[in-house]
């Protein structure tokens, strides 16, 4: 599954990924990135505002995976 953002929204494509699984998608202004196993991959070049977004994703997926007792 592909899916193009318009606008970087963390929470937005936090639940995308969760959701999906497994699959790609783009954010403008940022680039494309692979999610696997319910996050995000590490981006293919190495460029600092994509690992900062791979990196507070994945924070926000683990925070909704928390089930409150």
């Amino acid at each position: 599954m592909f899916r193009n953002f318009k606008a970087y929204r963390p929470l937005q494509v936090a639940r995308f990924v969760k959701t999906l699984f497994k699959g790609q998608l783009h954010i403008e202004g940022i680039g494309s990135f692979e999610f696997d196993e319910g996050k995000l991959l590490m981006p293919h070049k190495e460029n600092r505002k994509m690992l900062s977004v791979m990196s507070e994703v994945n924070q926000h997926i683990r925070q909704l995976s928390v089930v409150p007792a």
